[in-house]
């Protein structure tokens, strides 16, 4: 089993932070050009609560079922692939007040390949270095969409 890590800050409270994790828009937030992703059901964030998805890279469909679990509303969530292009894939998702109005956000993944030429995609699309520029990616988009957040409450104020 590989694992890949990835963390970091963001000026924004925890709660700002998990809420917007928890939104059913996040996934396409969060997913890198020219990537695209089709949405076929977003159950809002609960313990069980199913994620069906299709990732267009270019022409090239990958249709994806998550699973959520140890949702906690403000620390952060897992999501298991139920039904995928991988052989095994655990992502969790953990969220924590660094100081006040600092959130950290720490990304771990636990995944395999299956062999042969049933994983031939997954080992090109999915490898550390793909995993790294999709998560910095997530992290400037983060910070971007949270920013927004912040500054529509302030002019709302």
């Amino acid at each position: 089993m590989k694992t890949f890590d990835f963390n970091f800050i963001v000026h924004s409270p925890l709660v700002d932070v998990a809420e917007f994790h928890r939104d059913t828009r996040a996934l396409r937030r969060l997913s890198p050009p020219p990537v695209y992703v089709q949405l076929h059901r977003i159950d809002p964030m609960a313990e069980g609560s199913i994620s069906e998805f299709t990732l267009w890279f270019g022409p090239l469909p990958i249709r994806w079922t998550a699973q959520h679990s140890s949702v906690d509303p403000l620390l952060g969530f897992t999501d298991t692939q139920i039904h995928g292009p991988m052989k095994s894939w655990i992502h969790t998702h953990k969220f924590s007040e660094e100081r006040i109005g600092f959130t950290r956000i720490s990304e771990h993944i636990e995944y395999d390949h299956f062999e042969g030429a049933r994983g031939i995609l997954t080992r090109l699309l999915f490898t550390p270095f793909g995993l790294r520029m999709t998560f910095l990616y997530r992290k400037f988009a983060t910070i971007h969409f949270l920013g927004k957040l912040h500054k529509n409450i302030l002019a709302a104020g």
